[in-house]
């Protein structure tokens, strides 16, 4: 077979057009721009992190609670005066509160999160934060995203993981990090390294992107008896485009296959759906993005706040009794994050405003379940703010170090001492 152009003569070159081979249809024109390899492709698989029909790989989850979660309201301190007075009308009454120990405990709504915590299957790590810390949207949730609160790191933490793992080679495949949202965030991306993103699985499609030698290889490739000639200096262009459709459909297939458990109708519940589904095709993803939008609540938060924490929890507990079903439970691992907790006082408008440290939850079989750091004391704020007890750091690390058996210091930059969830 022969091609309108040699322009392109090797892999490295290739890599270097940054042209997308998996993207979506003209419906959703928000997939990240970016390469998407084989899944399974043999010539591959040394550059992977895991492989394909391996289901001992562990696989990390990732949920964002975007807008800055209500630490105080989400795991209250019913026993601290500070709180009562400080929220006469939003503090969720002592009588109400789902008790994790003499100090502590759930919002009523919360009840699925309390189960799973009765179940061993969940950590809370209390007073996450970061030093110095920042109120901006924005800003802070670029800090966690790198792990970087100095501000001088400019790829994400998980990025920085695949490209450790694939240090000397080429790019790790795209699939090994899969983010169910419009475009990749920014924890995922390093300088090697760049995911797969969408919002709908069945999307998926070929493009050929703007250079026409991909076009044209494309077209060859489907014309009735083409065949890849092994002495063509575009051989690996070929493969790589099928490869591309045969990722492409084996996703889609895998995201619309039945579920053993009833989800709940909300558009997160259906993302971890989703992300079940592709665990239990045994897809190569190390690691799937997921977004909880909401949580700013400035505003109201009482009925907002109750209804985003009974929805996170009831998804969540789908989600991990559907990996149970399938056998997959084991292998896998949910840690939360969100930008901020909120401020200790309520606002005039029955909200509170952008504060500091917040707890965060872990989910998992493979856990070590309880209550993880201590909660910080609401008699010592720091500028109204709950202040941090434990570095975010320190949870990257044990789950870098603990669970996806990478070396934490090198993709860090520094020594965090671990938690002992996992």
């Amino acid at each position: 077979m022969t091609h309108p152009s040699t322009s392109i003569q090797t892999r490295r070159e290739f890599l270097g057009t940054g042209l997308a081979l998996i993207g979506f249809g003209a419906t959703v024109p928000s997939f990240v721009d970016k390469l998407a390899w084989a899944i399974g492709s043999p010539d591959d698989a040394p550059l992977t992190a895991s492989k394909p029909g391996v289901p001992e790989e562990r696989v990390l989850v990732i949920v964002q609670l975007a807008g800055g979660n209500d630490g105080l309201n989400t795991v209250v301190p019913f026993e601290d005066d500070v709180y009562y007075k400080s929220r006469p009308r939003i503090a969720i009454a002592k009588k109400d509160v789902l008790r994790l120990d003499a100090r502590v405990g759930l919002h009523p709504s919360a009840a699925d999160l309390k189960r799973l915590f009765d179940d061993a299957k969940l950590a809370i790590v209390q007073g996450v934060g970061y030093p110095n810390p920042n109120r901006s949207h924005f800003t802070s949730t670029d800090i966690w995203e790198t792990a970087s609160p100095d501000g001088r790191e400019h790829r994400g933490w998980i990025g920085r993981y695949f490209d450790c793992s694939c240090k000397g080679a080429d790019p790790c495949p795209p699939e090994n990090a899969i983010a169910l949202s419009p475009t990749a965030p920014l924890a995922l991306q390093g300088d090697r390294f760049q995911p797969i993103a969408f919002n709908d699985p069945q999307s998926l499609e070929w493009q050929g992107g703007r250079d026409p030698n991909l076009a044209a290889a494309h077209d060859a490739l489907n014309k009735p008896g083409a065949a890849a000639s092994p002495h063509d200096p575009l051989a690996f262009l070929e493969r790589v485009a099928m490869d591309a459709q045969v990722s492409a459909e084996k996703i889609r297939r895998a995201a619309a296959g039945p579920s053993p458990v009833e989800y709940p109708r909300l558009p997160f519940a259906q993302a971890l759906r989703g992300v079940a589904r592709l665990v239990a095709a045994n897809l190569p993803t190390r690691v799937y993005y997921v977004s909880l939008g909401g949580f700013d609540t400035h505003s109201d938060q009482k009925g907002r706040h109750e209804r985003l924490l009974e929805g996170f929890g009831s998804a969540i507990r789908a989600f991990l009794a559907d990996l149970e079903k399938t056998g997959h439970l084991d292998r896998v691992l949910v840690m939360t994050f969100s930008e901020f907790g909120r401020r200790v006082a309520e606002n005039g408008a029955g909200g509170t405003d952008h504060g500091q440290a917040a707890p965060l939850f872990v989910f998992g079989k493979k856990i070590k379940p309880g209550l993880f750091g201590t909660h910080s004391d609401l008699r010592e704020l720091r500028e109204g703010d709950v202040p941090f007890t434990t570095d975010f750091r320190q949870v990257y690390a044990t789950v870098l170090d603990g669970w996806l058996r990478a070396d934490s210091k090198a993709i860090l930059g520094a020594t965090f001492s671990r938690l002992s969830f996992v």
